[in-house]
């Protein structure tokens, strides 16, 4: 029997926060979408948008492309929906996000990155938690994107962009969702450190000099020197 998805309210201030849409005199977020049977060049763009919101700048590498999704999409096969969750579900999303963080703050990556707003309290973070660690990052997917949220505000052949700020964002200038630099967990940090050599002996200071020169080292060749010149003075 599956778990249900828990209830949760919005609770946070970030949800009374206006959108951009209601400051006229600010920068508008552009629009990327194939509603309008894009050409060559604005087909790139869309792809570009695609995986700055969804990789971010930080993590556009050649090994996170995805060329047979991109030709899918390029040739009408497939939606800028189904392009966005194809990205989602690559190995190269996974291992750069999903594998080294943990539930928690990947639901919220998500979030941000899928529906364009930060979590409204720890209430919805538990809720998609469970989901994740009952039915599977797959199906967590499925929640946000047949979400009434996502609907309304993509649909099908939008690239999801960043639709409300945050507190933050209007006193200190954050860095927009998809432009923060993605950082690894700090129970993942240790697995990513080099092995540390423990030596149980006795503590000794190593100095260059007492090392043993080598045939063909010019230090053979000083230390002749030395003593030629001692033997001389005396």
């Amino acid at each position: 029997m599956s778990i249900p998805i828990l209830n949760y309210s919005f609770s946070t201030q970030n949800q009374r926060v206006n959108g951009f849409e209601y400051f006229p005199g600010e920068e508008q977020p552009k629009i990327y979408t194939t509603e309008n049977l894009p050409t060559a060049i604005e087909m790139d763009e869309i792809i570009w948008a695609a995986y700055r919101q969804i990789f971010s700048e930080h993590q556009i590498l050649s090994s996170t492309n995805e060329p047979f999704l991109e030709s899918q999409l390029r040739f009408n096969q497939i939606t800028v929906k189904d392009f966005i969750k194809g990205l989602l579900l690559s190995q190269a999303f996974r291992n750069l996000n999903y594998n080294v963080n943990n539930n928690y703050r990947f639901v919220e990556m998500c979030i941000q990155r899928v529906l364009g707003r930060d979590i409204y309290n720890e209430r919805e973070r538990l809720a998609f938690s469970v989901i994740i660690g009952s039915k599977g990052l797959e199906c967590f997917l499925d929640t946000l994107f047949n979400s009434d949220e996502y609907i309304e505000n993509f649909g099908d052949n939008t690239v999801p962009y960043q639709r409300r700020r945050i507190i933050a964002q209007r006193s200190k200038g954050e860095t927009p969702f998809n432009l923060k630099t993605p950082r690894l967990g700090k129970e993942f940090l240790m697995k990513q450190m080099m092995p540390q050599l423990l030596w149980s002996g006795p503590v000794r200071k190593f100095r260059p000099q007492e090392q043993s020169p080598k045939a063909g080292d010019p230090a053979l060749f000083l230390n002749m020197v030395m003593d030629v010149s001692s033997v001389v003075e005396v």
